[in-house]
């Protein structure tokens, strides 16, 4: 289930980087540039931290998912996917 709700996600991420769409929150970032979203990945995991060590078990899940979100989009504007990712770690296992 995990990898299909990150695949779809990232198949909206990388439809929005080509097919641009008024009002979408992932063609502002690509529109914005590399600097923003990697600004983005920082805000997001200070408050995965900031959650984590208030011990806030919902706010550490909504933080994680925004950090997430904003890791793909990231891979996204690099045309690298999941899967890469994926790879990696597959490979950290042997």
């Amino acid at each position: 289930m995990a990898k299909e709700i990150i695949d779809e996600l990232f198949e909206v991420i990388k439809d929005r980087k080509i097919n641009r769409k008024e009002k979408s929150y992932v063609c502002s970032l690509y529109d914005k540039g590399l600097d923003k979203i990697l600004e983005k990945i920082i805000e997001e995991a200070g408050e995965v931290v900031i959650a984590s060590k208030n011990k806030d078990n919902k706010q550490i899940i909504y933080e994680s998912a925004d950090l997430i979100f904003h890791l793909l989009v990231m891979l996204g504007y690099h045309d690298l996917t999941p899967d890469d990712l994926f790879k990696e770690l597959q490979s950290r296992r042997k």
